[in-house]
């Protein structure tokens, strides 16, 4: 790959403001008369050649321009980039059913989209032999882009090295009261996975891990956020001491020069992919699925690990230098098919709580 393709990125990228959708939230689930998506067949990539494609995507621009204007690059193919929220893009994915306008999501949360899965069209990719077992979709609705450890960040100079709070149990000391940034969970798709993660560390199912989050709630004094960016921001910006957010988000800030650091929580924490999937019924099928395949590929996996510090999903790239390997992280069970069939249930008790109906 170039070495130059990380620099001068913009007037090639389309970029265009995102419409919410209007349509009601996703039942969750199935899809197909059995309940599983339609089957997939791997395919011999489509032959690169111009054409368009529209993406919808919830990343943040220093991710996706580079990575997209390489794709128009070798492809020729021009890409309409629309961005938001996990959820609401998902919302604009469901509402445009009938006819559909984008043509890959990519990328949320794998769990955000395995909840929409109804909505993708299943595609192997040719890269799929060369992928972790692990973070691959038994249906290939969706392709795996990262593994994304979550994680507590702190602002360096407003916690004390005596203070650092080493668990999710620590956030609800009453001295980190209004003083911890998370976002919304039925906007952010990463801030869904947190919460469930903190759902698995407490009890998911005896009521336990609800217990926590009534309390953690009660702790963030009312200040919940739109956006997991505005969580990246929010800490090294001294908004807040503490904060809920994806390892690589903390770690580019970093590198930065800014004065957090980063905590792996003693309970466990997750390491949920995020993805991408074809939408269904997209108008640019073979463009789309050259796209899939691009970001698969080694040379894009070893640079988002190199610039970006995120962990790859291929056999092949070498661990991300100066991270504890994955294997050294304490992860919770966390149970994938759960968090996807239960996401509606999951946000709609969690705005109870936010609203104090419970």
């Amino acid at each position: 790959m170039r070495k130059s393709w990380i620099t001068g990125v913009s007037a090639t990228v389309l970029l265009a403001s995102v419409v919410t959708g209007c349509g009601t939230s996703s039942s969750g689930g199935t899809s197909g008369a059995a309940g599983s998506p339609a089957a997939a067949t791997k395919e011999t990539a489509p032959a690169a050649g111009k054409g368009k494609l529209t993406l919808y995507s919830p990343n943040a621009a220093e991710i996706n321009n580079p990575i997209i204007k390489e794709f128009q690059d070798r492809t020729g193919i021009e890409v309409q980039l629309i961005t938001g929220g996990t959820g609401d893009l998902l919302k604009r994915v469901q509402a445009e059913t009938q006819n559909p306008l984008g043509d890959v999501f990519w990328a949320g949360g794998a769990d955000s989209l395995e909840a929409y899965k109804q909505f993708f069209e299943p595609y192997i990719t040719k890269e799929i032999d060369n992928l972790l077992p692990a973070y691959v979709d038994v249906f290939n609705v969706w392709t795996p882009f990262n593994a994304l450890p979550m994680v507590i960040t702190y602002n360096k100079e407003l916690v004390k090295e005596n203070e650092l709070p080493t668990s999710w149990k620590d956030l609800l000391d009453p001295k980190w009261k209004g003083k911890i940034a998370y976002a919304d969970p039925a906007k952010s798709g990463s801030s869904y996975t947190q919460l469930v993660t903190m759902l698995t560390a407490f009890g998911r199912d005896d009521g336990k891990g609800w217990d926590y989050v009534k309390k953690l709630n009660a702790n963030l004094d009312g200040k919940l956020l739109s956006s997991s960016s505005l969580v990246q921001r929010g800490v090294p910006d001294k908004e807040f001491a503490l904060g809920i957010t994806l390892e690589d988000a903390a770690i580019r800030y970093i590198e930065g020069g800014s004065k957090i650091g980063v905590l792996y929580p003693s309970e466990g924490t997750s390491a949920v992919p995020d993805a991408a999937a074809i939408i269904k019924g997209s108008k640019n099928l073979s463009q789309a699925k050259q796209f899939i395949d691009f970001l698969v590929s080694k040379d894009v996996q070893e640079l988002i690990q190199k610039e970006f510090k995120r962990r790859s999903v291929r056999k092949d790239v070498a661990p991300v230098e100066g991270l504890p390997q994955t294997k050294d992280i304490k992860l919770v069970n966390y149970d994938f098919i759960w968090s996807a069939a239960n996401k509606n249930d999951v946000i709609k008790r969690f705005s109870k709580i936010i609203t104090g109906q419970e």
